[in-house]
């Protein structure tokens, strides 16, 4: 988690721009329910009508309001009201005010409403038991005339009476609950809107379009938030793969050949593509559920407390559900998490050797076993992701089960209250719904820990690499060359590779003379390409010194020593792009006439002059559409063009024949004469006329010498020259003749 979420502090204010987005997205989330729960209990059961003074009353009624009011209830009373004709008046607008004005009157305008549902002998029954007073209550009392629907006139009740009927009206209430008694007062209001000749069909109207309005604003406006939380979020997590990709891509190109061989080349490549989308894809996912998932949450979480339903216990259980489940699905799927990367590497490791090497594949007919063995990396992944993927189908069946069986559990709960008048209809649905919020926040987050160990296992890999430094760097104090002529010296040189026991090379020990050529042979795995890689450091010596112009190449920037080195590589390498382009490659100012010069000397110059561009024709990605012996020379011509200091030739006449061999031998020397040239060999013929030949053997100097001179002193180059040259092109029978003589 630490690994990805560093990745993101380049981008904060992106990432406080979705944060901000993605509360107002949460804000509007978190009100619809309240609208639907209003639409439900104000607008369809209360008419629209919100508080319980109604919003106009008939001079009867509003006498009739005050029959069980305290003298503190009529005065509040009165002072919201203005006559009008014959019709009272409401002056309190303010929402706050209203609403304290509820729970002043609540009492006295529910027992007015009760009394008026009731016939006159529910009246008589509910007025005797307990109340002396009573009978100035019954039918035919002076005082009876003064209750609704004609039971009583219009006049002032005792206050004996009105103690009586508010002390048990308030034990009735008690058992009532607040939403079944605010609905009451409710339907008292309405009543005397109604009376009042108030169009109470235009109030609920009013009130249901200006709520559906509200929701559909508020829709929209979380509708944009999320676009746009989409797109900033998609934004980031692209510009922090672009950035992986790039800061790999420049530690790789760093890399000595030692950190490439320990990396492997399929695994540097599935770290650069496959594992840097895996962080992309997750970061996507972070910035929208993970940040918004605690928002929400915590947002139900208190508007489910100010429902006031008491039902908690349900989201705490489901949560407690929800995570046994994750927990018993994530014990069995991490450990397969983990390998899955190793695994895709395997597979790329294996694709990129078959297709590399698919001609020989061809040639050996070796199709079937490369398909087995394809076969069997390509199952090994596919079982493990068939049981990481079949584990987590599980995850969301049993998320809907307990989903739906909240649901289910809530109604269930929810339908008691109601009938116990403690709770709407409306704020059960809005119940439900903050319910499955906090529950599907709650899924967000355990969602994310499927995902997050393989994209921690991709952040780490990256990281490796990242941490990795390469064993080939610029010393803390570099210096430079005085003069720059070229003059290498390999002072007692000794190499191994990396983790190896034993030396490749040990006790190499010569120099190369600016305007000589040195030529190096042996057999195959003597060490003649690890002995030419050690001067331009790809690989770091083991022991002794590597001297250019009297400078430790250690000492010296990797920059400017490589800047003075011409190398063409055992196997030619082309790029992508024109002819001219790749022998600009180390040379991108050298002009048209100084790459004809470099193409010319290089012997590449007559089959570029037979194609249709010329020297912007196409090369193919690899040079795969042209031949080995057209690639080696446009290798040698991509180092003459860049006119270094020092040429370096691994056995890159291997693929020409004699005949070119030998032109481009005598171009060389005619074009570089006043250059350090090293060439490493096979055949004898190319290093015949070499100023100076090493004969390596089992990674020692068994010989070194003119041509003449190891003939005549080196058995292992003696033994080279006669597998591949006769007496008589060796000058031997000659010799032989003479000491006959």
């Amino acid at each position: 988690m630490g690994r990805i979420f560093k990745n993101m502090i380049p981008y904060w204010k992106s990432i406080v721009i979705i944060l901000l987005l993605l509360i107002i997205q949460a804000y509007c989330d978190l009100s619809l329910p309240k609208y639907t729960s209003a639409i439900i209990d104000t607008g369809i059961q209360n008419s629209g009508v919100e508080h319980i003074l109604p919003e106009g009353i008939t001079e009867e009624d509003y006498r009739m309001a005050q029959m069980f009011m305290t003298s503190e209830e009529k005065e509040v009373w009165e002072s919201c009201y203005v006559k009008e004709d014959d019709i009272y008046r409401l002056q309190i607008r303010e929402k706050e005010r209203l609403s304290e004005l509820d729970e002043q009157l609540i009492l006295p305008l529910v027992i007015v409403y009760q009394i008026s549902q009731m016939d006159q002998e529910e009246l008589a029954s509910a007025m005797e038991p307990g109340a002396p007073e009573a009978s100035a209550m019954e039918p035919g009392a002076p005082e009876a005339s003064a209750m609704p629907n004609g039971n009583m006139a219009a006049g002032e009740v005792p206050k004996e009476v009105v103690t009586s009927v508010r002390e048990q009206a308030q034990g009735m209430i008690d058992t009532m609950g607040e939403t079944l008694l605010q609905s009451t007062g409710v339907a008292y209001a309405v009543n005397c809107d109604k009376a009042a000749g108030i169009d109470v069909d235009t109030i609920q109207k009013t009130y249901l379009v200006t709520s559906g309005i509200r929701m559909i604003v508020m829709a929209l406006i979380m509708g944009v938030a999320t676009v746009l939380v989409g797109f900033f979020a998609s934004r980031t997590a692209a510009g922090i793969g672009r950035d992986l990709r790039e800061s790999v891509f420049k530690k790789v190109v760093g890399f000595s050949n030692a950190e490439i061989d320990k990396f492997s080349t399929a695994s540097l490549i599935t770290r650069t593509t496959n594992d840097v989308q895996q962080i992309q894809l997750v970061t996507v996912l972070l910035i929208r559920m993970v940040a918004y998932a605690p928002i929400l949450g915590i947002g139900g979480v208190i508007e489910v407390i100010k429902t006031g339903a008491g039902m908690g216990w349900v989201i705490v259980l489901a949560v407690l559900l929800i995570a046994g489940v994750v927990l018993l699905l994530m014990s069995l799927a991490m450990p397969k998490f983990k390998q899955m990367q190793k695994l895709v590497d395997n597979v790329n490791l294996i694709s990129r050797e078959i297709l590399t090497g698919l001609p020989v594949i061809r040639a050996f007919k070796r199709e079937k076993h490369e398909e087995e063995r394809f076969a069997e990396a390509n199952t090994a992944l596919t079982k493990t992701t068939l049981f990481t993927n079949r584990v987590m189908t599980f995850m969301m069946p049993m998320m809907m089960f307990i989903m739906y069986g909240l649901t289910v559990l809530i109604v269930w709960v929810a339908s008691h209250k109601i009938d116990a008048g403690v709770m709407q209809v409306g704020a059960m649905t809005a119940f439900i719904t903050y319910a499955m919020m906090i529950v599907m926040a709650f899924l967000m987050l355990t969602m994310m820990s499927i995902m997050l160990p393989r994209a921690g296992v991709s952040a780490q890999r990256i990281d490796e690499v990242l941490k990795t430094d390469s064993s080939i760097a610029n010393a803390e104090d570099t210096v430079r060359r005085t003069e720059k002529t070229g003059l290498v010296r390999f002072d007692h040189v000794c190499f191994r590779y990396p983790g190896a026991e034993e030396n490749v090379l040990s006790d190499i020990d010569f120099t190369a003379e600016p305007g000589k050529t040195t030529a190096i042979i042996g057999s195959t795995g003597s060490g003649k390409s690890t002995l030419v890689n050690l001067l331009p450091r790809l690989y770091e010596v083991s022991g002794g010194v590597i001297t250019l112009d009297g400078v430790d190449i250690r000492k010296l920037k990797l920059e400017d020593l490589r800047e003075g080195i011409g190398y063409v590589p055992q196997k030619g390498i082309l790029f992508s792009g024109t002819i001219a382009s790749n022998i600009r490659f180390g040379a991108a100012q050298a002009s048209e006439e100084e790459v004809v010069q470099a193409a010319r000397i290089a012997q590449a110059e007559e089959f570029i002059e037979g194609k249709d561009s010329r020297y912007e024709s196409e090369i193919a990605q690899g040079g795969s559409n042209v031949s080995g012996g057209q690639k080696q020379r446009l290798s040698i011509a991509r180092a003459i063009a860049k006119n270094p200091d020092i040429y370096i030739f691994d056995d890159s006449f291997s693929a020409l024949d004699l005949k070119t061999d030998a032109a481009l031998r005598k171009a060389l020397a005619e074009n570089v004469a006043d250059k350090t040239v090293i060439i490493v060999a096979q055949r004898i013929s190319t290093i015949l006329h070499a100023d100076q030949i090493l004969v390596l053997d089992d990674g020692r100097i068994a010989g070194k010498g003119t041509h003449e001179e190891l003939l005549k002193n080196c058995d292992v180059y003696m033994e080279i020259a006669k597998s591949q040259l006769s007496e008589k092109e060796l000058g031997l029978n000659a010799g032989k003749e003479a000491a006959d003589e």
